[in-house]
């Protein structure tokens, strides 16, 4: 059914029809609806759930791995400061194999403080063994958490889920947004019955401490598993358009690559942004194009070996930084051609949108304009230079 909901809680109405037992939460800006709403079906009868009130990020995602290594499905949600805050304990979820689904709505991480968008948040935890899912739009916000809960409890996969959508963009924007109905999610999304759960009729140890002669092998299973998704998530989104007829890859998303001269990666909302200039230059007769990542982890390389080995010139849009290095996005891409015979003639980096300035149609077309026989580093785009100091003291 369709609905005019806040990105926020549209979240919420998926979450509650997943059935979560356990949710737990701390409230930070811009997430703080998703939970004030979950929390207030909770208390109206409407979700059966246990909602756990806590002091801390760090308590919240231990709740949550708690209430997974018991056999109940739980949920939770954060930004910013707030993911680093979980980061000690989302490596553990991932290394206990708890197939936690959080809700991360990208903002910008301190000092100096902002509340607004960017991607640095998620993009900082890549490491931590989580699948992480870029949306673009509320509809797809909606369908991932849907396909998390079935991705993550996969008997073969058994990780946690990170969805990931831009703050106060997509958490605060409104849209019609189509709300499946109960029926139609429990045939999609079978009840949560792990392999293994703490029951005191029937013991075993979660994490206990490993040495040298096997921790290695933990890390390379969880990374053997990663690649095992890769082939799973388009076979779920495959099942997923069967029942609600939307269609989705759910690795990459290709816009109007077949010919394309210059193409865009990116992810999140601003893709959205980039297929309006695409279609407006288009219409110019320039071959431009957009190539969308939604899954940052596990990363589709070969996905996007196949998708841009016959561009001419790649631009990569990261709203992250790796300070002191190359931005994060780029550098991946980069080593995704490394040795390929056949690869782009250019692949430049653009950094653009962070702390939530606006990523503009002009942006947009500045980046396609910079993508010349000559590779770019790390461009930023629409700095303000009244703003830099000398030596940018």
């Amino acid at each position: 059914m369709k609905h005019f909901l806040e990105g926020s809680f549209a979240v919420a109405e998926i979450v509650k029809l997943c059935k979560p037992g356990v949710i737990s939460a701390y409230p930070i800006t811009p997430q703080t609806h998703i939970v004030e709403e979950l929390a207030q079906m909770v208390a109206d009868g409407e979700l059966d759930s246990q909602f756990v009130n806590v002091e801390s990020e760090h308590s919240a995602a231990s709740v949550v791995l708690g209430a997974v290594a018991t056999g109940v499905r739980a949920y939770t949600a954060t930004s910013s400061q707030g993911l680093l805050y979980m980061g000690e304990v989302l490596f553990n979820i991932a290394g206990l194999r708890l197939p936690v689904i959080l809700t991360c709505a990208n903002r910008a991480v301190s000092a100096p403080i902002n509340i607004w968008n960017d991607h640095q948040d998620s993009v900082s935890m890549r490491d931590t063994g989580w699948i992480q899912l870029f949306a673009e739009d509320n509809q797809e916000v909606v369908d991932l958490h849907l396909m998390a809960y079935k991705l993550g409890e996969d008997k073969s996969m058994m990780l946690p889920v990170m969805v990931c959508m831009d703050g106060f963009i997509l958490t605060h924007g409104i849209e019609t947004v189509d709300i499946p109905t109960q029926e139609q999610v429990d045939k999609f999304l079978p009840p949560y019955s792990p392999l293994y759960k703490l029951d005191p009729a029937n013991p075993l140890t979660l994490g206990p401490l490993v040495d040298p002669d096997a921790y290695m092998e933990t890390r390379y299973a969880i990374q053997e598993t990663l690649k095992d998704a890769l082939k799973l998530i388009p076979q779920i989104t495959a099942d997923f358009a069967k029942i609600f007829g939307r269609h989705y890859n759910g690795l990459i998303e290709e816009y109007k690559l077949k010919d394309a001269e210059r193409v865009i990666v990116a992810m999140g909302s601003v893709c959205g942004t980039i297929k309006d200039v695409v279609d407006e230059l288009r219409a110019k007769g320039k071959k431009v194009g957009l190539l969308k990542i939604t899954s940052y982890r596990p990363f589709p390389e070969q996905e996007i070996y196949e998708a841009l080995k016959n561009v001419s010139k790649v631009g990569v849009l990261d709203r992250a930084l790796s300070l002191g290095s190359y931005a994060p996005l780029a550098g991946e891409m980069k080593a995704v051609f490394f040795g390929k015979k056949k690869k782009p003639q250019i692949i430049s980096s653009f950094v653009a949108g962070l702390g939530g300035r606006d990523i503009t149609k002009n942006s947009i077309k500045e980046i396609f304009r910079l993508l010349t026989t000559k590779e770019k580093a790390c461009e930023f785009i629409d700095l303000k230079p009244e703003l830099l100091k000398e030596k940018y003291e």
